[in-house]
């Protein structure tokens, strides 16, 4: 099936989800990986670097962010990664999944209504229009 499961997320309840459905995937392979990538987002990170004590204070802060993630794949016995990108979310995603040569990327929706998404565009629509593998949105 897939075993290159890259799971974009932003520590939102969206992202919760999104990861439930990440491990149903990889639970039916034995020897699928699920990469969790978070992207810090540059206006984000100036504000996080300016509050912060310390570089390894700012890193711990940003894994607090995903640890309910690792905590629901431990649970499920999904083998997994976490990588940390930095930049702006879309491009970035785009660029990594498709240098990775992932088999399938999984993200949230924010749920935007049809005007929103016409006018401002969304992340995951942004990112399944450019990625050259497979893409699972969660609702």
């Amino acid at each position: 099936m897939y075993q290159h499961i890259l799971l974009a997320v932003d520590g939102s309840e969206n992202a919760i989800r999104t990861a439930k459905e990440a491990a149903k995937l990889a639970q039916l392979s034995a020897d699928s990986i699920i990469e969790i990538v978070f992207v810090v987002d540059f206006d984000q990170s100036k504000k996080d670097l300016l509050h912060a004590k310390s570089s390894d204070a700012l890193l711990l802060e940003r894994r607090k962010t995903l640890y309910p993630i690792e905590q629901l794949l431990k649970e499920a016995n999904v083998t997994y990664n976490v990588t940390i990108l930095h930049g702006t979310p879309g491009p970035v995603i785009v660029d990594y999944t498709n240098k990775q040569q992932a088999d399938l990327i999984v993200l949230g929706s924010r749920g935007l209504n049809s005007l929103q998404e016409m006018v401002l565009g969304s992340v995951s629509h942004k990112i399944m229009k450019r990625v050259t593998c497979p893409a699972l949105i969660v609702k």
